[in-house]
């Protein structure tokens, strides 16, 4: 009999491409708001209500709900949001397991490479450095306390927090974004082009999420990230040049983008490297650690 896994944020790019990934070895189950298919099955977070069938023989959960990041200004609503969604949606589940009395082998979270704050320097971030200190990096901050409970109230036997980069499909996210404007001639880096931006190409993403379920020994944080950095600017430039297209524009300003995105800007404006070594000294292999190669994959079409 194949295990259940139990996956949330159904409607995410990561959740489809990893239940295609996964649907042979394991049976895959949805949390979702609006049930489709009969491997779905409805919640309300805000109401705090879910069908209890979903977790029937259930092993393992991957929680990938939460409110998109950079779809909206961060206004005082939507910041609650960004963290009811993650935080709350985690204690249904934990509601859920005590309430059905259930213990599962593994608690699968995605968390983000935010959490050590949105700063532009020099050093290379690993999952031993502390969080840094503004709003993405309390949300991630919380929305990990929230995964590690499970362990806390022994509702898993592990729990895994994968801090996410920026996750390139050609599909959706911050690659499709940057896509238009350079296809169309008026692609240009942000800000000063040198804040860095982990990337992770979404196979990649997608593998580690396999890589966490199969693999026990895993536990605790880990940086999904790509082990080659990039600035903004040299991701631009490198798109541009997979896309054949020439980059003549100059760059946004800052001052434009905290303008039109208020608070939300630091999130494109600012960011740091951080370390893989922790995923590949546990085996980890990526498909696509070069951005060249990953950019000409998502791109060939």
């Amino acid at each position: 009999m194949k295990e259940v896994v139990l996956i949330t944020g159904a409607s995410g790019m990561i959740a489809k491409e990893l239940a295609k990934k996964i649907g042979k070895e394991y049976e895959i189950r949805f949390l979702t708001r609006k049930k489709v298919h009969d491997h779905e099955y409805e919640w309300d977070i805000k109401k705090r209500t879910v069908d209890e069938a979903a977790f029937i023989n259930v092993s393992h959960v991957i929680h990938l709900a939460g409110a998109n990041i950079s779809e909206k200004r961060w206004t005082p609503e939507r910041k609650r949001e960004l963290i009811s969604s993650r935080v709350d949606s985690a204690e249904l589940l934990r509601t859920t397991l005590r309430k059905n009395n259930i213990k599962l082998k593994s608690f699968i979270s995605a968390s983000g490479i935010n959490f050590y704050g949105t700063e532009t320097s020099e050093k290379i971030y690993t999952e031993t450095d502390p969080p840094g200190n503004d709003f993405l990096s309390e949300v991630v901050v919380l929305w990990e306390r929230a995964a590690d409970d499970f362990n806390e109230q022994n509702l898993a036997e592990r729990v895994v927090k994968i801090r996410t980069a920026v996750v390139l499909s050609e599909k959706d996210g911050a690659l499709k974004k940057m896509l238009s404007p350079i296809q169309y001639y008026i692609g240009s880096p942000l800000g000063t082009g040198k804040q860095y931006m982990p990337w992770i190409h979404l196979e990649d993403i997608c593998s580690i999420y396999e890589f966490a379920l199969k693999n026990s020994a895993m536990d605790g944080a880990y940086n999904a990230v790509s082990p080659q950095h990039a600035t903004n600017k040299e991701l631009t430039e490198k798109i541009a040049q997979v896309l054949d297209r020439p980059l003549f524009m100059p760059n946004v300003p800052g001052f434009l983008l905290k303008l039109i995105f208020g608070e939300l800007a630091a999130a494109v404006l600012e960011g740091s490297r951080a370390s893989s070594k922790k995923l590949l000294d546990a085996g980890f292999h990526f498909k696509f650690p070069d951005l060249e190669n990953a950019l000409k994959d998502l791109l060939k079409n």
